[in-house]
């Protein structure tokens, strides 16, 4: 049974759903498979993003070194380990202990250093964490509140930092695709990973980010490509895109 947090956006039962996987995180054949073989775009897209706002040469294999950065929503780790090893001062957050106990006893093996921790983003944010960059990366979607949780993890990121956030467009085609295709057909995901009701489009998004105080820089649709066996960006944003906005440096 999952512990009720007050005052957060955490939506418990997500939480569960996704703790029952905990063991098979680093599994890129198992229920994860598809966040695998997209983890790839979204870094590729972090790093570019990132050296680009921070003046880093991502030639360099710690491109993204002294780079503080929050990894919100992490579950076994995934994304974290590899910026983490782009030189990232890397926190992961995740509210299921049991993701959080994976990706730690992965890191452990891996020879790698990330901050885990088993916590949500309000209380990140009370204990006054800030960073240069706040990642949201397949997470606004799974949330109780999508307003509530941007402003929190907005309110993380520090003046000239970014947050970059990558989730689901509430589209015909998203339904069609990311879930009678993705969990029905094809299985690439375990049934009822996603809700098509709790997709988000990019302009309630972009708003969400606005009234957090974020400007919108970027936006990028990403597909699969099959023929390639590989997913890519696009500029279309009807299934999957990502988004990353800026905090003034004067504020």
């Amino acid at each position: 049974m999952a512990l009720k947090r007050r005052n957060s956006s955490v939506d418990e039962a997500e939480v569960e759903r996704f703790s029952r996987h905990a063991a098979d995180w680093w599994n890129a054949r198992g229920p994860m498979a598809a966040l695998h073989k997209f983890n790839p775009v979204r870094l590729a897209y972090i790093r570019d993003k990132a050296a680009q706002k921070f003046d880093r040469d991502t030639k360099e294999l710690d491109c993204l070194k002294n780079l503080r950065m929050l990894d919100i929503g992490c579950g076994g780790g995934i994304l974290s380990e590899p910026l983490a090893r782009l030189g990232a001062q890397m926190v992961g957050a995740d509210p299921s202990p049991e993701n959080i106990a994976a990706a730690a006893a992965h890191a452990g093996q891996s020879g790698v250093t990330v901050d885990y921790r088993a916590t949500t983003a309000e209380e990140l944010a009370a204990a006054n964490e800030r960073f240069d960059i706040v990642l949201a990366m397949e997470v606004v979607e799974h949330v109780a509140d999508v307003k509530a949780f941007v402003a929190t993890c907005a309110s993380m990121v520090r003046p000239g930092g970014l947050m970059i956030a990558a989730t689901l467009n509430r589209t015909l085609k998203s339904f069609a695709l990311a879930i009678v295709g993705a969990e029905y057909v094809l299985r690439w995901l375990p049934r009822g990973t996603h809700q098509w009701d709790k997709f988000v489009t990019p302009n309630e998004l972009e708003l969400a980010f606005e009234r957090a105080g974020l400007d919108v820089t970027g936006e990028r649709g990403v597909i699969y490509n099959p023929f390639a066996d590989r997913w890519q960006l696009s500029s279309d944003m009807d299934v999957n895109y990502m988004l990353v906005a800026e905090r003034s440096a004067k504020s």
